[in-house]
């Protein structure tokens, strides 16, 4: 009996990103990974830079490291730099991929450079606002990314916003291989009946980090004079002591609560009076998704992008200005003070578990990247 070729064999599937600490991109490629893998396909999903993960990785799915990056110099992010390049080109002509998939754009580089090497399938993600990232390299940074994101089968986008802001600019506005896909409710344990606070309280998720505006989120939450609620904030970050320092400073020490983060998040979502989205910019806030999927009635600044593209605003939830703190502290007391309104806002938010299902958005992923080579995937 004649052996299969290596095109008739069994190949994996690679999923790259910058790291595996928290993050919504990272839940998001952590997901596919995971579903990939749960189709019995060999999965390896790719970190460039050592850290643990903060969200479950299955057991199928195998996970490497490419490097531990600690210092900043000069000499140190160039030998950085050709040991994640030698590394990913090293892995790809060893297991030589399907195809690979990779997020933010750091990480699309290298895939996309080292792909481009080995005649491998890609596909990019822009995870986030191109203005922080491709829109503010030089020239010729600029030109290499436009060059290896049209080599690649896609260039997926989580909002329209982003895809409107990437065309903006020239070197890619005539992309013809850009693809939406939102992101989808992500799954959770299930809630459970023991109380996260002794208080009623308003949520607020995510990475603490300027970009994420929680400053704003703490300087509105103290324009409510709303004594009987605290504020809660999962999450970790650099910020996290300027924040303290800041809440401290409004006399809303016991007040502004950071809980650091959580794996019951579901929970918290489940026991807040609201959720508030206060980011100066987002491409897809995962965190909205998940405390519309429970009901959770949901104030968001209006930045770019993502908020207006999943709230309608007084029907599914509550769309304030940009960098409005007056606007947000209104909208806080407004739907702390109208049961109706929160009830209206909460109980339409629950739609969102049929539009960004997780089977509607996988099935989107599994046509992008596993359809052109079904039968190489699953022999």
């Amino acid at each position: 009996m004649k052996s299969k070729s290596p095109l008739q064999k069994k190949r994996p599937v690679f999923f790259v990103i910058p790291c595996l600490m928290s993050g919504g991109a990272e839940r998001v490629l952590i997901s596919l990974a995971n579903h990939s893998a749960e189709q019995k396909i060999e999965t390896v999903l790719i970190a460039l830079n050592d850290g643990p993960p903060v969200y479950p990785i299955n057991e199928g799915v195998k996970v490497i490291y490419l490097a531990k990056r600690k210092k900043n110099l000069y000499a140190h992010r160039m030998y950085f730099m050709l040991l994640i390049f030698y590394r990913l080109l090293c892995l790809l002509l060893k297991y030589r991929p399907l195809c690979v998939v990779s997020f933010i754009t750091s990480a699309n580089m290298w895939t996309g450079i080292t792909c481009s090497i080995t005649r491998t399938p890609f596909i990019v993600s822009e995870r986030t606002s191109p203005n922080r990232t491709i829109n503010q390299f030089n020239y010729i940074n600029n030109q290499l990314a436009a060059f290896l994101y049209k080599k690649s089968i896609a260039v997926v986008v989580s909002a329209q916003a982003v895809e409107d802001c990437l065309r903006g600019n020239k070197a890619f506005k005539n992309l013809a291989n850009i693809k939406r896909i939102t992101n989808a409710v992500p799954a959770f344990e299930p809630v459970s009946l023991a109380k996260v606070h002794n208080r009623k309280f308003i949520l607020g998720v995510g990475r603490l980090a300027y970009v994420k505006g929680f400053d704003q989120l703490i300087m509105a939450f103290s324009e409510t004079k709303m004594d009987d609620v605290d504020l809660l904030i999962a999450g970790d970050g650099e910020e996290m002591t300027n924040l303290i320092c800041m809440a401290n400073n409004l006399g809303l020490k016991d007040r502004v609560i950071f809980v650091g983060p959580r794996t019951n998040l579901q929970d918290y979502y489940n026991q807040a009076m609201m959720f508030v989205l206060p980011s100066r910019n987002e491409g897809y806030p995962n965190a909205l998704v998940e405390a519309m999927s429970f009901g959770c009635p949901c104030i968001a600044i209006n930045c770019e992008f993502g908020p207006s593209e999943i709230i309608i605003n007084e029907q599914n939830g509550l769309l304030v200005n940009n960098a409005d703190i007056s606007a947000l502290s209104d909208a806080i007391v407004r739907l702390a003070h109208d049961p109706v309104l929160s009830n209206t806002l909460g109980n339409n938010a629950k739609n969102i578990n049929q539009t960004n299902s997780s089977q509607k958005i996988l099935k989107q992923w599994d046509n992008l990247i596993l359809k052109p080579y079904a039968p190489l995937a699953f022999n």
